[in-house]
């Protein structure tokens, strides 16, 4: 007869192989920042990339800013000290960023596949 046993979320995620969502929702986010950087400063969507939240700050950490998001998403990458964007006004290059950023930490060198 079978035997239960308790399998940890590492082991569930090998066995059905499913993508990591905190993965998917930071390399969409890094994406997105990418279309929106090759907005230009004129359009209204540039200005949530990079503008400070304005208004009374409620109790708390302070609201964080997109800008500060796509920085550390990339600094989990292991890209931090990059030239985000300038990086994201070459397309090809950004996406291959982002594919990066979607899979696991520490198989390929960040400056690897930018050459």
């Amino acid at each position: 007869m079978g035997e239960w046993r308790r399998q940890h979320n590492e082991d569930l995620n090998d066995l059905y192989i499913s993508p990591n969502i905190v993965r998917v929702i930071k390399s969409r986010r890094m994406r997105w920042a990418g279309h929106v950087e090759r907005m230009g400063e004129e359009r209204g969507v540039y200005r949530v990339l990079v503008g400070k939240p304005e208004g009374k700050r409620p109790l708390g950490r302070p609201r964080r800013r997109w800008v500060y998001n796509i920085r550390m998403d990339l600094q989990e990458v292991g890209c931090g000290n990059m030239d985000w964007i300038g990086l994201a006004q070459n397309r090809d290059k950004w996406r291959t960023l982002v594919e990066y950023g979607n899979e696991p930490s520490g198989s390929v060198k960040c400056g690897e596949f930018l050459d």
